[in-house]
């Protein structure tokens, strides 16, 4: 016997994962880092768009799941956002990148790596 379902399901509240929001915006800053860079750091510019693009999406892939699972995503995210954070070190030393917009997404990034850290790693 078929069952149907007269009522839609649940709806489940909106939740925001800080590290999620905060990753967006370190990733957004990085990205428009790495677009002003020119022909020559090309490949540089586009690990660095890999790699803070992989944040924020391994932070909401980790929270839609559960277990190791969700942790693997997590310490996936954790490690592209010290990616990240290298790749921007490399072009502030390089002087190739406004130094203050830089400062400020390894800001951002550093930040994210904290809160990834604490999901990770939660205290008992």
């Amino acid at each position: 016997m078929t069952t149907t379902r007269t009522t839609p399901p649940p709806s489940t509240p909106p939740t925001t994962l800080t590290a999620h929001e905060l990753a967006l915006e370190a990733a957004g800053s990085a990205v428009a880092i790495a677009l002003r860079l020119p022909a020559p750091l090309r490949t540089v510019a586009d690990e660095l768009v890999r790699c803070a693009s992989s944040v924020p999406a391994n932070l909401a892939e980790g929270a839609g799941r559960a277990g190791r699972d969700r942790q693997h995503h997590w310490r996936i995210a954790y490690a592209s956002a010290l990616e990240a954070d290298s790749h921007l070190r490399l072009l502030l030393a390089a002087d190739a990148v406004d130094p203050d917009q830089t400062r400020q997404a390894l800001e951002l990034f550093d930040r994210v790596r904290a809160l990834t850290w604490r999901l990770i790693h939660p205290r008992r």
